[in-house]
């Protein structure tokens, strides 16, 4: 029997950690939960309040690769967030509306990683 009680952290691969808190701190509104200095530096970002962090881990990337992080985050409005997001520079996917399925959308970091933002439901919420 495993004593894994949660998930704390997700990494994310960056190329430059400085500009990634940038993106994920001034574009996004992420908190920098942690940034240590040691052999390797740990940063931590996440929005405010979220249980779950995102790891900024250095290494290389390819140029120009999309990689489809897996990560989903909620919003209470997926549309007014796509504009928002968009009216700051990121990219962004369209607005897709499927019956019985959150509005949702994709947006990409300036890394090439790649989120989904779903429409939080009245269910997840309560």
């Amino acid at each position: 029997m495993s004593t894994i009680t949660d998930i704390r952290t997700v990494g994310i691969t960056t190329a430059d950690q400085d500009k990634a808190i940038a993106f994920y701190r001034d574009t996004l509104g992420f908190v920098v939960r942690l940034d240590v200095d040691g052999p390797t530096r740990w940063i931590e970002v996440a929005p405010a309040g979220a249980d779950v962090s995102l790891a900024l881990v250095a290494g290389d990337r390819p140029a120009g690769e999309v990689i489809e992080t897996g990560i989903r985050f909620n919003v209470p409005d997926a549309a007014a967030e796509r504009d928002a997001l968009s009216s700051r520079g990121v990219s962004v996917g369209e607005l897709l509306l499927w019956p019985g399925v959150p509005p949702m959308f994709t947006f990409d970091d300036p890394d090439g990683n790649r989120f989904v933002i779903l429409e939080q439901t009245v269910a997840e919420g309560s």
